[in-house]
């Protein structure tokens, strides 16, 4: 007859677990972020997902910040880069993309604010970069020009998904508004004259229409503006 046992089994009767890899990590820390926010992704909550400990998380991934620059690059895979080999205005492919960009930022929230200083190097990075400085070369644009003009587009569109995820996400964000309103509808000829005159348009436009405005205006304005003479200042880390 056999039996059976209900004690503790043996940690060598246990099932191997998965050889940690940087592509896993990197993988349980987005599911973390889908399932319970960015904020949750942290060393200790990934270590206890993948039931290890942190120290083993640091031979793959130096610290935090790097680990949130992973999850920001892996989720770039989602950007919409077909308009690079479409047909059609250059300009207009290049904001589709950069639409597309800060969309993905506008689905997660913590993403966006923390797209303000994360660093991402990863493949879905580069790609993204790649398929920017193609359509701007496609455009005319010089090469120096397109370089630091990217950095700007994509300031822009990052910046604006932090401050959607910002405001909406504030309790008082209404109450905000409501108070900006009246303080700009309510300034007065004789001491702000330019705010009194241009009230309503401060106010105006939708958010979409905003950022593709916004995009218009820094399009043009890296097409026509030439970068300036080099200075001995070291770059920008």
């Amino acid at each position: 007859m056999t039996v059976h046992s209900d004690g503790p089994r043996s940690r060598r009767e246990r099932p191997a677990k998965p050889a940690l890899t940087r592509p896993g990590i990197i993988a349980a820390a987005v599911e973390i972020m889908r399932g319970e926010g960015l904020e949750r992704v942290t060393m200790r909550r990934l270590a206890q997902q993948l039931d290890t400990g942190p120290a083993s998380l640091y031979v793959y991934v130096r610290n935090t910040a790097e680990l949130h620059a992973a999850v920001l690059d892996e989720l770039l895979g989602a950007v919409d880069l077909t308009p690079v080999h479409a047909e059609g205005d250059w300009r207009e492919r290049l904001e589709t993309v950069l639409v597309s960009y800060t969309t993905v930022l506008f689905e997660h929230p913590g993403l966006a604010r923390s797209a303000l200083v994360a660093r991402p190097s990863g493949e879905h990075y580069l790609t993204l970069i790649e398929g920017l400085l193609a359509l701007l070369d496609e455009g005319g644009v010089p090469g120096a020009q397109a370089a630091w003009g990217v950095d700007v587009l994509l300031q822009h569109a990052t910046a604006t998904a932090a401050e959607h995820a910002t405001r909406g996400r504030a309790a008082g964000a209404q109450q905000e508004w409501d108070a900006l309103t009246r303080a700009l509808h309510g300034a007065r000829e004789q001491t702000h004259p330019h705010i009194a005159a241009l009230a309503a348009e401060l106010l105006s436009g939708a958010p979409q229409d905003r950022l593709s405005w916004g995009f218009h205006m820094l399009i043009n304005g890296i097409a026509q503006t030439p970068r300036p003479t080099p200075s001995q200042e070291p770059p920008r880390h």
